[in-house]
């Protein structure tokens, strides 16, 4: 079976994680290849026949964008579009947390902040693009009058509210049925630094299965912030780097090889998803 990775262009090297998945893939007899779509020429009405499986392991909009044409065109994509477009989108991502009932934080959405400032006499807040990767451009803003001072947005954007926790990151990896966490001092560039192994609470692992069950996610990864109420989501992201979790590689290749022999046996839904999840 053809797989095919759909990456994203990196200035530290290819990504650890693929690497050694696509190794152990490569010994169960899978055909491995990969595709930075910022630097392919494709034709969006061609997409798909190159592989059996794609896999995204980019956030950039040209990558999702194809993510999408290749949905449409009933390729087999892990995790599927309409799945990372949730997670990726944060307001989308928002609304589904809260439908499943998993503790994240209060959001708001609006198009003039200042509309916010009752909100903010109340808790501080943290403004966040609908479409940031990494802590790009987000801004905790501590009152109203901070609030006040934001420039208005050129892009849509999601309030939270701000949640004190203990100053480190817990960062949670599922890959099919297998969860790993991983700890680590909370700073702007955290997300490039490798976390020490954490305990998998019960309450973190149910938190990790109504996830990637609320959002249809096999390779996915959480942040959450371990608040005096108990862990809350404060991000979802698909196809994470698994940085710092023992044994992610083979937990990673399995899900894959899993989720690949069984598409063999079903047929990918063609079309893009309505707003309510179903196929238009």
């Amino acid at each position: 079976m053809r797989l095919r990775f759909l990456l994203a262009r990196r200035s530290d090297g290819p990504s650890e994680i693929v690497v050694e998945a696509s190794e152990r893939l490569r010994k169960r007899g899978f055909e491995i290849s990969s595709v930075i779509a910022e630097e392919s020429v494709q034709r969006p009405e061609r997409v798909g026949t190159e592989a059996d499986l794609w896999l995204l392991k980019s956030y950039t909009p040209l990558s999702l964008s194809l993510a999408g044409a290749l949905h449409a065109a009933g390729a087999c994509v892990l995790n599927p579009y309409p799945s990372c477009l949730a997670a990726r989108d944060k307001i989308v991502a928002a609304q589904v947390l809260a439908s499943a009932g998993i503790p994240s934080a209060r959001s708001w959405v609006t198009g003039d902040l200042r509309l916010l400032a009752p909100v903010a006499r109340q808790m501080s807040l943290v403004i966040k693009p609908h479409m940031g990767w990494r802590g790009e451009g987000v801004r905790i803003v501590h009152g109203e009058a901070e609030l006040l001072s934001v420039p208005p947005p050129r892009e849509p954007v999601l309030v939270q509210e701000f949640i004190p926790g203990p100053g480190q990151d817990l960062r949670v990896y599922v890959a099919g049925d297998r969860v790993f966490a991983t700890r680590k001092p909370f700073s702007a560039s955290s997300f490039s630094v490798p976390g020490q192994p954490a305990e998998v609470t019960a309450e973190v692992r149910r938190i990790a299965v109504r996830c990637g069950s609320a959002f249809g996610l096999r390779l996915f990864g959480l942040d959450l912030i371990e608040s005096s109420d108990g862990p809350r989501v404060i991000d979802v992201n698909y196809f994470p780097g698994y940085k710092g979790a023992a044994g992610a590689g083979e937990a990673v290749a399995d899900c894959i090889a899993t989720f690949a022999h069984a598409s063999l046996h079903t047929t990918p839904p063609r079309g893009l998803p309505s707003m309510n999840g179903e196929l238009s």
